[in-house]
């Protein structure tokens, strides 16, 4: 395994759904609970960041920037982590700021981190500015990119499936999951896991549910940097589109705009299991998952595994309080 700092809680348990697999009558439904990493409530980019971070110090930085929407579970988790091995950090945020910060932003501010503004169409640039002012001013910047997806982010998934493996040696033949399903956006975990199937043997299908992007775009998307991924942990693997196995039925009004299977996902995961998903993505990619299996996609003997990649504290966002209405 590649140099890393050691923040996760790993490996993060897989748990039976049996309320929810009896209540949707299609297959055996496990979760994997990367909502419990530990950092900052959690969330799948505690992986990345151990590795991320691991290179910023290497290159002697001391101020992390990086970008994301306003309700960003990976700048929550950036911020999280500048605080705890002190470093400076500046997150570039699409949206506007606001008198009364919930959720994640509450989070992001508690952490003490300095917020550039931005809309989306100027973001990158908007990104490049901020650190090359932090460059010239002496403050050692390392800019994580977007979803902490590049080779050394996508590397822990990689990891994470080996993870995987390890754990399903102790389930019984007949639960092994034949599928994994998740949100798909920036693609830095799906690579990484595709990466990792391909290392560690892992013979299910791994099925990201598109939380924002068209099929071509993520799919090429992820192909390359699982290229470039295979390259950095030595074992050079080329990936083509047509290798990655994405959804993109499910991106209703857009990125961040709950609609009601994104609350029917939230209220049957919170109703039969106790489990909370987010808004944004794990309840999008749940949506996604109760559809196909009222559809058929699954058989009712298969075992359908779930990577939960946390997203909590957006729950409690002002814009999503509408959740249980």
């Amino acid at each position: 395994m590649i140099p890393h700092l050691k923040i996760a809680h790993l490996p993060t348990p897989i748990e039976p759904l049996p309320r929810l697999s009896t209540f949707l009558g299609g297959p055996n439904i496990l979760v994997k609970r990367d909502d419990q990493t530990g950092l900052a409530m959690g969330g799948n980019k505690t992986r990345k960041l151990e590795f991320l971070l691991s290179e910023a110090q290497a290159h002697g930085a001391r101020t992390l920037i990086t970008a994301g929407a306003v309700q960003s579970n990976h700048c929550r988790q950036t911020a999280a982590v500048a605080a705890r091995f002190g470093f400076e950090c500046t997150l570039v945020l699409t949206g506007e700021p606001s008198p009364n910060p919930s959720g994640n932003l509450l989070l992001d501010e508690l952490f003490g981190v300095k917020i550039v503004w931005t809309d989306r169409i100027k973001r990158e640039a908007v990104l490049k500015q901020t650190f090359e002012e932090a460059w010239e001013k002496g403050h050692r910047p390392y800019l994580i990119p977007y979803g902490g997806s590049n080779a050394v982010g996508a590397s822990a998934y990689a990891y994470a499936i080996q993870e995987l493996v390890n754990q399903l040696k102790f389930i019984p033949l007949n639960e092994i999951p034949q599928w994994i399903i998740f949100p798909s956006s920036s693609g830095g975990t799906q690579a990484g896991m595709v990466v990792g199937a391909y290392l560690f043997g892992f013979q299910g299908k791994i099925l990201g549910i598109s939380v924002d992007e068209q099929l071509e775009v993520l799919q090429t998307r992820v192909a390359n940097l699982a290229t470039t991924t295979s390259e950095h942990l030595g074992s050079p693997h080329t990936f083509i589109p047509q290798d990655i196995l994405v959804n993109t039925d499910y991106l209703g009004d857009g990125y961040g705009v709950m609609g009601e299977a994104e609350k029917e996902a939230i209220q049957l995961f919170a109703r039969t299991e106790g489990l909370l998903v987010d808004p944004v993505y794990t309840g999008r990619a749940a949506a996604g998952m109760i559809d196909l299996i009222r559809k058929q996609y699954f058989t009712r003997g298969q075992t359908v595994l779930f990577w939960h990649t946390g997203g909590t504290p957006a729950l409690f966002a002002d814009k999503y309080q509408n959740v249980i209405k």
